[in-house]
């Protein structure tokens, strides 16, 4: 994708973005319904309506479609450009009140995330990237952590995950473990240095990270698979095994500690 079409592409995600957080306003975090789908993942009105909203901003003719919230259309398998969203990652945050939500958009062509964009409406921040134009938080140009070693690194553990205990394991390692919401948020925050780097142990869909797998290449980091191959979308099953992403130099001290520690690595 040349840079003019990366950047009207852009321009498209951050004006859907900027639409979302007003839809995000009719809203009050923690006083909110939710529905439970099967597998117990909540569903609010606000996943629905951020769905039209998006559909709306940014499909065009030819393009595919892929949405946690819309019945999924496999004519995408065919486009050659294709948008996966997900409205609203991390649903039980917002639903308890805990400002770790957001709202997730990438644009993959043939196959590979080439621009994102990502809105925490409760925090008032906006990620946006592709590959070719880089990477800004805020509007100001951000780059992927630096760090050379896990040695003090932020790590960002699924809350989740955490919860339910699968990240004692990690007790000792070399790195701070954060637990957060949202996988796309973590994704985000690593884009822009704001964490060294994040992985998450349980499978997860395209929607739930492609935005943000967007955003860490963009912002020069790295993202693979649990198999250590490179991330690929717009598949008939969503469903990824699970994914590691950081700064640059920390692919391979990361690679080389959780082999010990992860059998499927």
């Amino acid at each position: 994708m040349k840079n003019s079409s990366q950047a009207e592409i852009l321009e498209r995600i951050h004006s859907a973005l900027q639409s979302a957080r007003a839809v995000f306003q009719r809203f009050t975090p923690g006083e909110i319904e939710a529905e439970y789908k099967s597998g117990h993942d909540p569903v609010t009105e606000a996943d629905k309506a951020v769905d039209a909203v998006l559909r709306k901003e940014l499909l065009r003719p030819g393009e595919g479609w892929l949405s946690e919230e819309s019945v999924d259309d496999l004519g995408r398998l065919s486009a050659k450009n294709v948008w996966v969203v997900d409205p609203l990652d991390g649903t039980r945050e917002f639903v308890e009140g805990i400002p770790e939500f957001c709202v997730s958009i990438a644009m993959v062509e043939e196959g590979h995330p080439v621009a994102g964009g990502i809105c925490n409406p409760a925090t008032d921040e906006i990620f946006l990237g592709s590959l070719d134009l880089g990477l800004t938080y805020n509007a100001k140009p951000a780059q992927a952590s630096q760090r050379k070693d896990l040695e003090g690194a932020v790590i960002l553990a699924s809350r989740s995950e955490s919860k339910r205990g699968e990240w004692t394991q990690f007790a000792g390692a070399p790195f701070k473990v954060q637990a957060m919401g949202s996988v796309a948020y973590k994704l985000a925050r690593v884009s822009a240095g704001l964490a060294d780097a994040t992985f998450t142990l349980t499978p997860k869909n395209e929607w739930d990270v492609a935005g943000g797998a967007a955003l860490v290449l963009s912002g020069g980091g790295f993202v693979l698979n649990l198999d250590q191959s490179p991330l690929a979308c717009n598949n008939r099953s969503p469903l990824l095994s699970g994914l590691l992403a950081g700064g640059p130099h920390l692919r391979e001290p990361l690679v080389e500690f959780l082999s010990g520690c992860l059998p499927n690595l």
